[in-house]
């Protein structure tokens, strides 16, 4: 097992493109990275592997950067969660020692969460794990942010159904677009324990379609929860969800360049519009 030997640094880039040196991993709190940008830059070129872009946060109300398509399905994810309150792309650079040689390493998220531990997440391909360079490189940093009492986490794909579940609900993530008087109302009505298709029947004075983009945005915000495992249709019965609203970011959203970017996208997905399979 890699053994990391000697001080551990850590670099930031701010927004105004100065690189933040040398400084203490095991002291620096999370603070710092509000005044920073990603540590890589956006790039594109003819011919490249992975798709690279910008992702429309929930989160941070701002656009987040992403390097792959797997990345972008992990900001899904990160949105979806109710107890994340920031998420930062390429948050910082790691420098340390390890087994005698130097060594460096740029997590992909350092996701915020409420009443916990900061989370560094790596995002890589499940048939990449099993390569050795791989494993090394994800071994020290896991031990790296490990020692400092942090979580850290390496996310492959999600389950094929789960994730098309979710792309469809994330087209209501947008919370500027929806009648607030109307999502009150609902969730007012005890509705757990209906299926999907009698909720949207249960508010007859409303436009069929207000209703059907009210419930699915409450369903993306975890007031109501229902099998993520099969694809949704109207059968799905409600239950009740952890939060009785969306949350609301708490962060300050950091300013991104014009290029480049979160524990669970840029694809258009779901919107009012959609029909549900019956």
């Amino acid at each position: 097992m890699a053994r990391v030997v000697g001080e551990v640094s850590m670099s930031l880039r701010r927004t105004d493109g100065e690189i933040d040196e040398d400084l203490v991993w095991s002291t620096t709190g999370a603070d710092v990275f509000e005044p920073s940008i990603p540590w890589r830059t956006f790039r594109w070129r003819y011919g490249q592997k992975h798709y690279s872009g910008t992702h429309w946060s929930s989160t941070m109300r701002d656009h987040v950067v992403y390097e792959s398509r797997l990345e972008l399905t992990r900001l899904l994810y990160a949105d979806f969660d109710p107890d994340l309150t920031a998420v930062f792309a390429q948050p910082f650079l790691l420098t340390t020692t390890v087994d005698g040689r130097r060594r460096r390493h740029v997590p992909d998220f350092l996701v915020l969460r409420e009443n916990d531990v900061p989370l560094v997440v790596d995002v890589k391909p499940g048939h990449l794990l099993t390569r050795p360079k791989v494993n090394f490189a994800l071994g020290w940093a896991r031990a790296v942010v490990l020692s400092r009492g942090w979580d850290f986490e390496v996310w492959s794909e999600p389950p094929e159904a789960e994730l098309a579940n979710l792309r469809f609900l994330a087209g209501y993530r947008r919370d500027r677009l929806f009648d607030q008087d109307l999502l009150a109302e609902i969730r007012a009505t005890d509705l757990y324990g209906a299926t999907l298709g009698e909720a949207f029947c249960a508010f007859p004075r409303h436009p069929d379609w207000r209703v059907r983009a009210a419930v699915l945005r409450l369903l993306w915000c975890q007031h109501f929860v229902t099998d993520m495992a099969e694809p949704l249709s109207e059968r799905r019965v409600l239950r009740k969800g952890r939060a009785g609203v969306c949350k609301a970011s708490v962060q300050t959203p950091r300013k991104r360049e014009a290029r480049s970017v979160s524990s669970r996208g840029a694809v258009q997905v779901g919107s009012s519009s959609v029909s549900l399979p019956q």
